[in-house]
């Protein structure tokens, strides 16, 4: 369980990235576009069933497919953000993440790996040659593998700077289980980004044609 402190300054964190990926211009057109509004909510049920399958030993330390890699291409990070919220709402509503444990739940299992995803693909974009295959190995599948890993590191460094378990507990019950996840999740994510693309390529919104299939 979360001290008091350690949850009000969660919350805290947790607020301040909301209100830095709120954008005028990004919600206006998500208001008038309804194409738009069906994929955040498509994102965010996606987001609730993947979260709501897990497994896990330790407390606040489950395992289960994040799919943030391919939302965050597929929507943007700020509608990323704003359908890893209502997706977390959602198993809140329906008893399944604590109040006490919510702000972990997004700040590390939500908010970071979007954040880091959409930076992995900012620096693809601009450092590796813009084609069709690099978006789908590098941006999607190679980065859903790592964040997934990340997440779970991170999850350890977390409770273990708590004190609430020691190192040995966590390499034994959890951050070893990196070597396992880490293929779903990149196959997952590589494979609806694959899908996406070759069928339905203007959903996606880091996908630019011009770039990625005139190269």
């Amino acid at each position: 369980m979360l001290n008091t402190e350690i949850q009000g300054l969660m919350w805290v964190l947790v607020l301040a990235i909301a209100i830095f990926s709120f954008d005028k211009n990004t919600y206006k057109s998500l208001y008038k576009t309804s194409a738009r509004q069906t994929g955040v909510l498509a994102c965010a049920l996606v987001f609730a069933l993947l979260w709501r399958i897990k497994a896990g030993i330790l407390t606040g330390l489950d395992l289960h497919i994040l799919g943030i890699t391919a939302a965050t291409l597929i929507l943007g990070w700020r509608l990323a953000i704003l359908s890893s919220l209502l997706a977390s709402a959602l198993l809140f509503s329906f008893g399944q993440v604590s109040f006490n444990l919510l702000p972990v739940q997004i700040l590390i299992g939500a908010f970071i790996p979007i954040l880091l995803s959409y930076l992995s693909f900012v620096v693809c974009y601009h450092y590796l040659p813009k084609h069709f295959f690099v978006y789908i190995f590098v941006c999607a599948f190679i980065t859903a593998g790592f964040i997934a890993c990340i997440k779970i590191s991170l999850g350890a460094l977390f409770y273990f700077s708590l004190g609430q378990y020691n190192w040995q507990e966590l390499a034994d019950n959890y951050v070893y289980l990196s070597a396992i996840i880490w293929f779903p999740e990149a196959m997952l994510n590589g494979m609806a980004i694959t899908i996406l693309i070759t069928y339905r390529p203007h959903w996606v919104k880091t996908f630019y044609d011009k770039d990625y299939l005139d190269s």
